[in-house]
Order: C-alpha cells, then structure tokens, then sequence
C-alpha cells in the first residue's frame, strides 16, 4: 500500500474517482475552462508584450526611413551612404511620391505615400505580404495590411486622383510594413509614371544603425546622413522610435485588462478545486475511518484524496490546453491586425507554464481538506459518518420557520448553514463569477464609449469642404484616416474637394450652408501646423469657429472652448509641456502669435495626444476650410449633401455626406476577449455550485424520502433544492456587483495611463442602477442554473429508495 498507482492505493484512488462522477466531471471541466481562460490571457499577454519590437526584428525594419531630393543627389550617391560609419544595412534608393486614391464610387482615401519597389525585400524592411501577390506591372498595387476589409479586397479598383484623365490601379496583395515606411507600393516604373503636380517626386532610402535606441543616437544618425549628401538633399526622415511609442501604447493598455481577468480564473479555480475536494472529504468520513481501520495510514489517506482530485484535474488541463489554442488562435489573428504584428501564434513556454501552474494550484487546494481527512480518528470518522453535525445550523431552521414562506422554501433557505464551509466556498464562487460579469459589462460600455468619443469632428451629417488644392492652410479638409501605427482598419473616406480649382470663399460657403433647406446647425474648423513655445516641432492645431460643441471632444476636466483666447488639450500635452489647466500657452499659427489659456483636458490620443483645439477667431488670418453640418430631422443627409454640392461646387468647394464610423479593431478585440473570458469564469461558478448541491442532496437523500413520504410533491422538492442556493446566490450578487464595479473603477484609469490619456466620465461612469440590480440577479441566475439538474433528481427520486439510503 505504498506506491501510488498500485495495490490497494491505486485501487481505493481509482474507486473514488470512479464512484463520484459529478466531482471528477466538475474538476475536470473547472480546471479546463481555468485553463482555457489562462491560456488565451496568457498568450494575448505575449501578443501584447512589446508586439511592435517583435514584428520590427522580425521584418529588419528600418531605423530611420529618409526622403531625398532627386534633383539634388543621385542614386549612386545614395546607394553609397550605406558605407557610412554606423550604418549596418540599407535598402533602396526607392522611388516614391504621394497619392490621393479615389474609389470607383467616389470615396477618397487619405493622401498616401506610394514607394516603388520590386518586391518585398529582405535585408531592410521585409515586407509581410499577408495576401494575394505583388506587382508585378504597370496598374497594379499593394496596400497597407490595415486597408483590408469590406471596402477594399483583392481585385479591387482605385483612380489615382478624382482627374479627367487619372490612372486605374488595382489591389493585387495587402502587406504588412512593421515600421510603416508607405501605405502603398507598386512597380518603380509605375510610381515615376504617376509622380507630379504637388505630390513630386522623391527617392526613399531605408536604413539600419548600429546605435538607434534613442532620440539623440537617431538624431546623430540623421545628421551624419545629411553631411555626407549636397546640402538640401535631405528633404525627410521618419524615426522608428515614434512609430514604436504609439504602437507600445496601444498595446499595453491590454494588459491591466488580461491580468484582471486571469487573476479571476486562478481564485476560481482555487475556490471550486478547493471545494469539491472538501466536499469529498465532507461526505466520506465514514469510507475514512473504514480505510484507517484496516491498515491505511493518514499519509495514504492523503495521497489518495490529492491524487482522486489530480487524475481528473490532468485530464481537464490537457483539455484546457488544446481548447484555449483553439480558442486563442482567432484572438491572435485580430491582435495581429491590430497591432500589425506578423506571424502570433501561442507561445510553446504559455503551453506549459500553465498547465505546470494550475497543476500545482489543484495539488495545494486539494492538499488542505486532504489533510483534514489524515488526521481524522479512526473512531471518529465511523461513528460521525457523512451526516452533518445534528446541532449545525438548527437555529437558521427555527429563523427561517418563522418567515411567511412555504414550509419546503424556508427548509431550503436554512440548508446552507448545516455546511459553512462549503456555502462559504459557493458564494465565493457566485461572487466571482459575478465580479467578471459585471467587470466584463462596465468593460464593455467603457469600450464604446471609448469608440464614440473618437474623432467628434466626423460625427458630423454632412461636411462641406472649400476646396483648397494645395492641400495644406485653412483649406485643407483633416480626415483622419491614415491607419495609425496601431493598425486600426479603415474605411475609405467620403468625397474630397476637388483639385484643380482655386479655393472657395469661406464665407460664400457659410452663406450657402445657412440659406439651404434642412440646415439645423453647423460649425467651421481649419486645421494645420502649429508651433508652441517650449515645445520643440510642431504641433497639429483644430480651430473651430461658431457653436462647435457638437464637434467638441469629451472633457477629462476643465470645459470645451466657448470663446476667444481659449484652448483644450490632450492629456499627453499637458504631461509634456508640464502645464495644467488655467495656465497660458503661445501657439503659432499660420505665422501669427497669439497667447492662449488652457480651459479644458480632452480625450484625443491622435498625435500622441501634441494636439491643441481653440476657438478660430483668436487668429485674425485664419479662416475655415470645413464646416461640419448637423441636418434637421427626418432630412436625408444624401440628399441634402447632393443638394448643397450643386451649390458650392461651382465656388470650388465641396459637399458629402459622412458615412457612419466602423468600430475600431482594437476595441472589438477587446470586447470578443471580454465576452470569452467572462463566459468561462461565470461557467466555472456554475459547475462550483453544481458540485455543492449535488453533495447536499446526496448527503440529505434520506431527509428528502422522509420528506416524500410526509407528502412533498416533486415541485416542492424542486423549491426546496432551489430555495437552499436562492440566498446564496443573492449574497454572492451582493459581494460581486460591488466587487466588479470597483474592479473597473481600478483597472479603467489604468488602461488609459497606459495608453497615455486620462479618461472622460463617459468613459468611466457607465453603470446606472438598472444594470446593477440586474447584475446583482445575475448572481442568483448563476446558482440557481447550477442547482437546476441535482434538484430534478432530487425531484425524481423514488420515496422508498430515498428511504433506504443512509
């Protein structure tokens, strides 16, 4: 009787788990889901640990992506400053220029840089070509990974520009550029053909440095390129590390969200494993005391209680194992859209750590009740059986009687006392199974919450643009829509104004807007470069004249813009100037100086939050460029758009209708792995609760068949099972709403420092109390669906059978 596996150990192991079913089932299918769920959290952690760093080794990406001057410096020149000190790898020179697509239906897509290149390259920046193939003659493209999608798929056709005579393109292959060196490539041929007018043309090398990790090594990099090249020759570069910053912010505001979750799944698991094996031990103190009384001793006693929760546990986390993959890898492949990261899968060391971890967690939760059963008395644990204890609980009985309630309601509502512990050990898991359920919900309101806040100016019904062609100044018509570092999949934007004519008069624009049926209200906003004192660079200013509130961004704190001299700005602007609300700022715009006082913080994560909105009449040379309309109800925004562009067209602006907003990858993403995750844990509080009242109905079969004999019909003794967990349930609802509320108050603000930005109340205050009462029922729900099979049993229990059982 000393080895394990073998003899009468092995078989008394093998008897118990054979013999309870519905304990062995529950600890296998707990310890799976807790397994599943660590997985997927666990892999989405890699994913999201460094995801930029990761796809940028792999790809070589570049450290520094340059533009030349053709005119200024020839190629061979350019090929030659590979051979520079601290340049290990280059790649190009690579004709490039920039474009403004148009689809066939009209819609513009932002002004993108096309590079000519012959194919994905390998030395520096390797492009992933995620689909279809790559161009291989004149016509053909390849765009950017993150256009994929509804709007544009393979064979799709684009006009270079909205003129008479621009060129067909069609989509052969989406690739994926780690350091987002273009959004758009064809054949060099192609892009010299397509070359003129403003976007000119420029050469782009791309290279790799032996020191790049910080602003003044890349800096050193770039003013070593420049002195070895005519002067002017230089006309741009993009650093990696700006790319980097914003592409580490999205993703690590994950993580607070992935280890809150997981933290959950590890208490469970606990909880229920902990349980079931106290059950065990609970309902067989006389099968114990048979054991030690012929020869067992308290440490095989032990071993055979820890191995009958091991066995099934094994079971169930091989099984956690192969479905959390399964489940991870659809959640890999959209992290890896988000985040543009190539090739996710789960990494080998999750697939063993985990199982490894919950292994040990299911050997110490079981060790404890297991020790329990060790150091009973021989004699004890005969005599005791597995009844309850007579005097356990009575005075919850003579409580409950007194309450105007069936007599079989209050039999059940005082049955969980006669077992603290393991009432104790269901309501934590109620409670925790509610936690993630209210967690997941507030998460989930947060999210959209969040998707609703972005980009305000786009809200708009219809927006009218003047019509600027040269593309910058107050004309200029900002629809941001470039694919962020991030990867955030975009739809093509609606109509753009329209090249080749001279810009329209701002005011003539306002003065059709105003005179056209169906106007309810509208608001005018110029957009462009601005300078800061104390800030080195520019920034991206948005002026807004007239009542813009309905474009204005939600307040993290402080009041939008409401008149002359006041400006908003981003969480991110604030941190890195070091000012605060109230104090003043000198913004440059359009070489005009003007001081202005910050009034309000606002929700805006563009341009890593270097932003600033003020009122547009603080600036005596500026003048609109976009007006975004609000139409009166039940007027078509189509209809009115076509309308008011028959008007402002011939003034050489524009009109259309904005298109509903696409939610963000991310933020689906988020919301799928919120859903996932919560199914799992409110599950695993089931199949605890389950586990108890299988227990209680087997260990009170003789109570329920004295009962039937006294007359108890089936339905009440359904009332009855359901009654004993009904106040369970409702204290677990009781701790978990609170808990889980509390848990989003805490872990909300996190995800957004991480991202860089405060958070607005809308994002933050998003339960009311509806939702909270209904959450709390959830908690009652879980219990009761738990409950539901051991009391149909119990129900079809015969009287006399029930009877005969002790």
């Amino acid at each position: 009787m000393i080895r394990f596996g073998s003899g009468a150990l092995g078989r008394v192991v093998r008897s118990g788990v054979g013999r309870r079913r519905v304990q062995t089932l529950v600890i296998a299918v707990a310890t799976m889901m807790a397994v599943a769920s660590a997985v997927v959290a666990g892999s989405l952690m890699v994913a999201t640990n460094a995801p930029f760093d990761h796809a940028f080794a792999r790809q070589h990406g570049a450290h520094l992506t340059a533009s030349f001057d053709p005119g200024r410096v020839s190629a061979a020149q350019l090929a030659g400053t590979r051979d520079l000190e601290g340049v290990t790898a280059s790649a190009g020179p690579f004709p490039a220029t920039t474009i403004k697509p148009v689809g066939r239906d009209g819609g513009h897509l932002p002004a993108l840089t096309l590079v000519g290149r012959s194919g994905p390259g390998k030395d520096v920046d390797a492009l992933d070509l995620k689909s279809g193939r790559w161009a291989r003659k004149s016509g053909e493209i390849v765009l950017a990974a993150s256009f994929s999608g509804q709007f544009l798929e393979l064979g799709s056709t684009l006009m270079s520009s909205d003129a008479a005579d621009a060129r067909t393109l069609t989509v052969v292959g989406f690739a994926l550029s780690a350091g987002g060196s273009a959004e758009m490539w064809a054949t060099p041929d192609e892009v010299r053909s397509l070359a003129s007018g403003d976007g000119g043309l420029t050469s782009q090398m791309l290279y790799r440095f032996d020191s790049a990790a910080t602003k003044s090594q890349i800096a050193a990099d770039r003013k070593r390129l420049g002195a070895a090249l005519p002067s002017g020759a230089l006309v741009g570069t993009q650093s990696w590390l700006d790319t980097k910053r914003a592409a580490d912010q999205g993703a690590a505001a994950t993580i607070p969200f992935l280890f809150a979750f997981g933290v959950l799944g590890i208490v469970m698991s606990v909880i229920i494993v902990g349980s079931v094996i106290s059950g065990a031990v609970g309902t067989s103190l006389r099968r114990i005391g048979i054991l030690k009384a012929v020869g067992f001793t308290p440490r095989e006693v032990v071993r055979a209680y820890v191995a009958q929760a091991l066995i099934p546990a094994a079971a169930g986390i091989a099984l956690g194992v192969v479905l959390g993959n399964l489940l991870a890898v659809p959640l890999l492949n959209d992290t890896e859209s988000v985040y543009g990261t190539v090739s996710l899968s789960v990494a080998w060391w999750v697939d063993v750590v985990v199982p490894a971890g919950a292994l040990l967690v299911v050997a110490v939760a079981a060790l404890v009740p297991a020790l329990r059963a060790g150091r009973l008395r021989t004699v004890e644990a005969i005599a005791v059986g597995r009844a309850p204890r007579t005097t356990r609980g009575q005075w919850a009985h003579r409580a409950a009687g007194r309450l105007p309630l069936p007599r079989p309601v209050t039999y059940g509502l005082a049955s969980p006392f006669a077992h603290p512990v393991r009432a104790i050990a269901m309501v934590l898991a109620v409670a925790f199974g509610t936690v993630a359920a209210t967690f997941a919900v507030g998460l989930t309101q947060s999210l959209d919450a969040v998707a609703n806040a972005q980009d305000p100016e786009n809200r708009a019904d219809v927006t009218v643009v003047s019509g600027s062609p040269s593309g910058s100044g107050p004309g200029t018509v900002e629809k941001r829509q470039k694919p962020p570092p991030g990867g955030s999949r975009q739809a093509p934007a609606g109509a753009g104004p329209n090249q080749g004519q001279a810009s329209a008069d701002p005011a003539a624009v306002r003065a059709a807007i105003a005179a056209q049926p169906g106007t309810a209200s509208y608001y005018g906003t110029a957009t462009g470069d601005a300078t800061v004192s104390g800030i080195s660079g520019t920034v991206r200013a948005t002026l807004y004249q007239g009542d813009s509130r309905p474009g204005g961004y939600e307040m993290i704190a402080g009041h939008w813009i409401s008149g002359r001299g006041q400006v908003v700005v981003p969480t991110g602007f604030l941190e890195r100037t070091g000012t605060r609300i109230g104090d003043s700022v000198r913004v440059t715009f359009q070489k005009e100086t003007v001081s202005l006082r910050i009034v309000g913080e606002a929700f805006d994560t563009s341009d890593d939050g270097m932003r600033v909105h003020a009122d547009l009449d603080s600036f005596a040379k500026a003048e609109p460029g976009v007006f975004h309309v609000e139409v009166k109800s039940g007027v078509s925004a189509a209809d009115y758009a076509q309308k008011l562009a028959g008007v402002v067209k011939p003034l050489g602006g524009d009109a259309f209708a904005e298109s509903a907003p696409e939610g963000e990858n991310m933020i689906v993403l988020l919301e799928a792995m919120a859903a996932l995750l919560t199914l799992m844990l409110v599950s695993v509080a089931g199949l605890g609760v389950l586990n108890s009242v299988v227990l209680d109905t087997r260990e009170r079969v003789h109570d329920l068949g004295v009962c039937k004999a006294l007359g108890m019909s089936p339905r009440q003794t359904v009332s009855l099972v359901l009654a004993s967990v009904a106040g369970i349930g409702v204290v677990g609802g009781l701790i978990g709403v609170p808990a889980g509320f509390a848990l989003h108050g805490y872990v909300l603000p996190v995800m957004g420092r991480s991202a860089g930005t405060g958070l607005p109340p809308s994002v933050l205050d998003v339960y009311d109390t509806s939702q909270l009462v209904l959450l709390g029922l959830a908690g009652v729900l879980v219990a009761v669906l738990g409950a539901m099979a051991p009391a149909g049993w119990a129900a079809k229990v015969r009287t006399a059978t029930a009877l005969r059982t002790e």
